[in-house]
């Protein structure tokens, strides 16, 4: 009925225009007048450029699927930080009886793929809540005024919602807060401010006694650009780190998503977690599935340790490619990987998982490492004979043409960020200074006298095992892959002999 109400009165001011142009009047500014009416209208019922979302239909409830806090792996401490806090909803009566005023925001800050989507979306399960979803750039025009007021509709529309459905509560979840809750710096960004503004003032009309009440979860993977204002208690009233996971955590997550998939009783989930090192949750859940697509592509009824160790390496450096290189070339690739092999089993004895000589991403080889345990605090020794390690590679280049090649560009670049780590640590013949105090001379001489003396050390030890490299060498050339066994039982032969 609407749609045939506005036909025909469109069609009456068609024929009511036509009808005064034949008269002699001049029509043309109720033609203006009309289309400017029309665009109007237009933005207003939500369907311009100029508008925000509108609680009719503008942004579709997330479905809560059964999705709980047990299917998270890797983030015990995280989740235990969260129930807490949901508790505040969930618990109403007690928690009155303590006078505890509820959360009204929780931000989640951590690298990308550690999960915060999905605690925010077990969260919305945990409290029987309405779930509506946002990004941050979704509040963001060239036009002032309009972020703020997609910000207005989108806490309205979470109430309306939420009345409709019944529920006391609602979860509005914003990733990547940083885009709109960057700190103010009194520049030009009007738009910018405005949103973050509203967004403020959203949060501090949140009650305790007000029903349905909201909770906002925002997540963040760069902390330290959020605005003060927005982390003061009372808006983000708790912050939860949401880390890379531990070797517990990596194991408890492959457990999760190995449990949808046919595993060969071979693989050892735990030896996997351990070469998974610095792996999110994210890219654990790729291993196995690009595992369980290797296995599809051989017509193997079961995921094989072989699939595994193909997909970590996937994961990590991209999938193999089909460059072709002279045998001269693939020479020097091999011996630049039994450098870099050869160090780190001197400095780390035990650390070699892989030498591969095989085109994967962006390398025409590579050396897996696999630690022995987790590490967060680094000593001056450590750094410095990871610096060795990565130096292993042009050093051997060195010892066996007298000249360095570009392959050894990317380890280049590992071994000035190190220095840099050791600079700003205070870790050098420096002392305790802060970096910004340094000078791009400054820098190249301290990254020059590091690096040259510890590249003279690397040669040093090198060269005393030159024969392991003519030993190792043609084995590598053959398969291409060398696992970290076989690589040590090399070594091992060649000491003895």
């Amino acid at each position: 009925m609407r749609k045939y109400t506005m036909e025909i009165g469109i069609g009456v001011t068609v024929v009511l225009l036509v009808f005064l142009q034949t008269a002699g009047y001049n029509v043309l500014p109720f033609v203006i007048l009309a289309a400017i009416a029309g665009a109007l209208y237009y933005t207003s019922r939500g369907k311009g450029k100029l508008t925000a979302f509108t609680s009719g239909g503008g942004r579709k409830e997330v479905k809560r699927e059964s999705f709980t806090f047990d299917q998270i792996g890797g983030q015990e401490r995280a989740k235990q930080e969260l129930v807490e806090a949901l508790d505040f909803l969930v618990k109403r009566e007690q928690i009155e009886k303590l006078g505890i005023r509820p959360l009204k925001g929780i931000l989640l800050a951590g690298p990308p793929g550690t999960g915060k989507t999905l605690l925010a979306k077990a969260a919305a399960h945990y409290t029987d809540s309405i779930y509506l979803a946002a990004s941050g750039s979704e509040f963001v025009e060239m036009y002032v005024g309009v972020g703020a007021g997609r910000i207005r509709d989108l806490f309205k529309e979470a109430r309306t919602k939420a009345k409709k459905a019944g529920k006391s509560s609602a979860v509005i979840f914003i990733d990547e807060i940083e885009v709109i809750g960057g700190k103010r710096d009194g520049g030009q960004h009007r738009e910018y401010d405005q949103t973050l503004n509203q967004l403020l003032t959203e949060m501090d009309g949140i009650h305790a006694n007000e029903s349905p009440r909201i909770l906002l979860i925002a997540a963040t993977n760069r902390k330290e650009m959020l605005d003060g204002a927005l982390l003061r208690p009372g808006r983000f009233d708790r912050h939860i780190g949401v880390e890379l996971p531990d070797k517990k955590g990596r194991l408890h997550i492959l457990r999760i998503h190995a449990n949808n998939k046919p595993i060969d009783a071979a693989v050892d989930l735990a030896d996997i977690a351990e070469q998974t090192y610095s792996f999110s949750g994210a890219q654990l859940e790729s291993v196995m599935n690009e595992a369980a697509i290797y296995a599809l592509r051989e017509n193997a009824a079961l995921i094989q340790p072989a699939h595994l160790n193909m997909a970590i390496d996937k994961v990590m450096l991209g999938e193999k490619t089909d460059k072709e290189t002279s045998q001269e070339e693939r020479k020097r690739v091999a011996l630049h990987e039994l450098g870099h092999a050869i160090m780190a089993e001197l400095i780390r004895p035990g650390s070699v998982s892989q030498v591969a000589l095989s085109p994967r991403g962006g390398a025409l080889g590579y050396v897996r490492h696999q630690p022995q345990q987790d590490q967060y605090l680094y000593t001056t020794k450590f750094l410095h004979g990871q610096i060795m390690i990565t130096l292993g590679g042009a050093a051997a280049e060195e010892m066996f043409y007298g000249e360095r090649s570009t392959g050894s560009r990317g380890d280049f670049d590992q071994a000035v960020s190190i220095v840099r780590t050791l600079v700003e640590s205070g870790l050098t013949e420096l002392g305790i200074i802060d970096s910004s105090m340094m000078t791009p001379d400054k820098w190249s001489a301290i990254t020059k006298d590091i690096l040259d003396s510890l590249m003279a050390k690397t040669k040093e030890m090198l060269e005393m095992r030159r024969g392991v490299f003519e030993h190792a060498l043609q084995t590598l050339l053959q398969e291409e892959n060398v696992n970290g066994d076989a690589f040590r039982t090399l070594l091992n032969s060649y000491d003895a002999a």
